[in-house]
């Protein structure tokens, strides 16, 4: 719920920030982050995992791909809520749990139950709907889903703990984001350093990108996966109320026949899957 609760009400953090460019956002947070894991590693005594895995260069290639699919999900995500799209924010992580499912399908092979089937062609339907109703900002729903998506398919094939593989993904992007701070900064432009207030909400975006991934982690060794399935929905739910009751976005007519048929197929997914993993548990002795 902490996780969830976190990633859902982001809106109202990064709203705070809008007089920062989305990039540099992006760079503040990937490098407060960094410097916050290896706190916490170091707390741990882990740096010597992260020193491995950065040189092993079979697990150094498939974090690069998922650096760069997570970079790419904060900077869409970040530019979305700034720009006034939190509602199509909110839609693409409505969607992600049902991309995450067709990526099984085809890259790994995974056989789809009746009811998935069902739940992801009503959902598509919604989808397309939105695609003829809000083309404009469909991009913005499908590039959330999707990188996301990938992101979490590389890191489930990739054999590294969260806490390490976040670290080295951090690691591999700092480079760039220390460039791009260097160049705004010498081109007068850098938001860090202009006052305390922006200077501080930066440095906190570390934590705010760390914590929630470090309580789902936990969360994910001790819940059963159906129901972390179910909370999941907790995080697009409050950013769709903080964009239409916050910040007053309007919906269409298309959006809301789209957001219906992707809530359905949303219920009809869980639904299913509560029902897999009763009929799956073993009997009490």
């Amino acid at each position: 719920m902490g996780a969830y609760g976190i990633w859902g009400l982001l809106p109202i953090f990064f709203k705070l920030l809008h007089a920062v460019t989305p990039v540099e956002v992006v760079s503040q947070r990937i490098i407060w982050s960094l410097a916050l894991i290896l706190t916490l590693l170091a707390a741990r005594r882990s740096l010597g995992a992260l020193v491995a895995t950065l040189r092993n260069r079979r697990l150094l290639l498939p974090l690069t791909l998922s650096a760069l699919f997570i970079a790419i999900n904060w900077l869409v995500y970040v530019w979305a809520v700034n720009g006034g799209h939190v509602v199509s924010a909110s839609l693409g992580y409505f969607l992600n749990p049902l991309v995450n499912v067709a990526l099984g399908v085809m890259v790994l092979k995974e056989r789809l139950r009746r009811g998935q089937a069902i739940a992801i062609g009503v959902a598509a339907l919604g989808v397309a709907i939105m695609a003829a109703a809000a083309l404009t900002t469909l991009w913005i729903s499908v590039g959330l889903a999707v990188s996301f998506a990938l992101y979490g398919l590389v890191r489930k094939l990739t054999p590294v703990s969260p806490l390490v593989g976040l670290g080295a993904e951090t690691m591999i992007l700092t480079p760039l984001a220390l460039a791009y701070l260097v160049w705004l900064s010498a081109h007068g432009g850098i938001g860090f350093g202009q006052n305390a207030y922006v200077s501080s909400l930066l440095v906190t975006s570390g934590a705010l990108t760390t914590a929630p991934l470090v309580l789902f982690a936990m969360a994910a060794q001790r819940l059963p996966l159906a129901t972390l399935g179910v909370i999941q929905y907790l995080a697009p739910t409050l950013q769709f109320l903080c964009g239409v009751f916050l910040y007053g976005e309007k919906l269409t007519h298309g959006q809301m026949v789209s957001f219906a048929l992707i809530w359905l197929g949303l219920i009809l997914f869980v639904a299913d899957s509560v029902a897999s993993a009763r009929r799956n548990r073993p009997a009490a002795s």
